[in-house]
């Protein structure tokens, strides 16, 4: 299989559809092939080698939907950046996996003397925006108008699609390898599994495409017949106007958007029920929150998405009919068609169902290892199961319950926060002795960074300035919302920080320490 032939099939059978919507730009399934073709051989120009990786650093545009073809359509391989990380963060991403063509829009332009000086890998810039183009940089459409149509490489099966970044639990992140099967196994079985999105829908993009969510939700309307709106990112007015305006049918959320979008006034004054379908991942939504959010979309169907990067990305579905259990709906669904999962204990021997173990997923979704990372990923990948780090148990239905979290993440915004990621930060900081960062619960965000801090003796720091140090290291969004300074963490006699005890005073007796 291979990502590419959902646009060979789509232009045999339609090639006047619609397939992308963005701002005033429309594109036919034609007119997008045709585009792609030629960013394919431009890239070629550049100098792209099979198996060479390009990046691309920006906002949802029709733009990104033709680079996810037109990169694999010349042999390459794509690494889509997070919008949210710091210039350390994506620097470090970039050299990490050797990209050396690299697509920025009018959103991060001022950041490329900057990637500039730091990778240097780079040999080109390629400016996807419509501003003005930074120096050094060629231009997209430039580039699509003078190159010729190049046929497609027909890159797929075991070749690597992407490098996808998520956190890492030493602190740096780490590059998911990903194939075309593995991309395609996991968005056909889902949508054989459930009607995930409307065939021949059209599909709404506010959350963000370099994330693999998007991204799947996007092959998954390209394998059914989609048509994409695309907007730049979410927010509830933008996704209001595009919803009506251009006749949305499906939608990819997280439940923080999905109150957000809830709890708008733009969404109160408007016509939605023509939504059909809400995709949504990241956590499990709040039952307040869902009944507010079928008020809004009186006529959408709630799916709930668990998974990982490394799953490509989906394992388990809820169905919109689970939503209406209120004991399921508190599970994250049951395997989708292509996911084998199963609970183990430390020994990696299955449990009786209703015990307690670590989710572990086998299937040809499953990456084929972390870039550069062979220790990581024996740990991770053992016996062909992916040992996700979700505590969980099993029910007799087969329905999975998600109940704590065995690696030390937090999941806020429907982002993954590693802690050592955030600890490490905040050890650079000359008047942190000790320190230690926890997922707690959180009304709007599900749960929230937390940093609990032992100062050096006679120094001083308040919340504002940690937060501030760590800004420059790391993401917005993995920054300490919240910072407790005590005298001393709990410690194990190993010496090891007692977490768990950090979480009790704010999970309580609750039978799940996770949102």
């Amino acid at each position: 299989m291979h990502v590419t032939q959902t646009l060979h099939r789509a232009h045999q059978h339609e090639p006047d559809r619609v397939l992308t919507v963005f701002g005033d730009r429309t594109r036919t399934v034609a007119e997008s092939r045709d585009r792609i073709a030629r960013l394919a051989g431009a890239l070629k120009t550049l100098g792209l080698e099979p198996g060479d990786r390009v990046g691309i650093f920006a906002l949802n545009s029709d733009r990104y939907h033709e680079f996810l073809l037109a990169v694999p359509w010349a042999g390459g391989v794509v690494n889509p950046v997070n919008i949210r990380w710091s210039p350390v963060e994506v620097a470090y991403s970039l050299v990490d996996c050797e990209t050396n063509i690299l697509f920025v829009d009018d959103a991060f332009a001022a950041m490329v003397p900057t990637l500039r000086e730091q990778v240097p890998n780079l040999r080109s810039i390629v400016f996807c925006g419509d501003g003005e183009r930074p120096e050094g940089a060629v231009d997209y459409e430039e580039l699509v108008a003078a190159t010729e149509p190049v046929q497609d490489a027909m890159r797929g099966g075991s070749d690597l699609y992407g490098v996808f970044y998520t956190g890492g639990t030493t602190g740096h992140p780490k590059g998911v390898m990903l194939s075309h099967d593995s991309l395609m196994t996991s968005a056909m079985g889902s949508v054989v599994t459930l009607d995930v999105v409307s065939r021949g829908g059209v599909l709404l993009h506010s959350a963000p495409m370099f994330h693999l969510a998007d991204i799947a939700a996007w092959l998954m309307g390209m394998l059914t017949d989609g048509s994409h709106v695309i907007v730049p990112a979410f927010a509830p007015g933008a996704v209001v106007e595009a919803i009506e305006k251009h006749r949305v049918t499906d939608a990819l959320l997280v439940p923080t958007m999905i109150q957000m979008l809830a709890d708008s006034p733009e969404a109160a004054a408007a016509d939605l029920s023509r939504v059909r379908g809400i995709l949504y991942g990241a956590s499990v939504i709040s039952e307040a929150v869902l009944q507010r959010a079928k008020a809004t979309l009186p006529n959408a169907r709630f799916t709930q998405a668990y998974g990982m990067t490394e799953l490509g990305p989906i394992a388990t579905l809820l169905s919109p009919e689970g939503h209406d259990d209120p004991v399921l709906v508190r599970s994250c669904g049951r395997s989708v068609a292509h996911a084998e999962v199963r609970i183990f204990d430390e020994a990696d021997v299955e449990v009786t169902r209703g015990t307690v173990g670590e989710i572990c997923v086998r299937g040809d979704h499953v990456m084929q290892g972390y870039w550069n990372k062979p220790e990581e990923t024996a740990v991770a990948v053992r016996g062909g199961w992916m040992h996700t780090g979700d505590g969980g148990y099993m029910d007799e239905r087969g329905y999975v319950f998600v109940v704590d979290r065995i690696k030390d993440m937090i999941i806020t915004g429907g982002e993954n926060v590693y802690s050592a990621e955030v600890e490490n930060a905040l050890a650079k900081h000359p008047a942190v002795e000790q320190c230690a960062v926890i997922g707690v619960p959180d009304t709007e965000w599900g749960e929230r960074v937390h940093a609990v801090v032992v100062l050096k003796r006679e120094a001083a720091a308040t919340e504002t300035e940690l937060r501030d140090f760590c800004r420059g290291l790391i993401a917005n969004y993995k920054l300490p919302r919240s910072v407790a300074f005590v005298d001393a963490l709990p410690m194990s006699g190993a010496g090891k920080i007692l977490k768990r005890e950090l979480r009790k005073q704010y999970w309580g007796a609750t039978d799940r320490a996770v949102q």
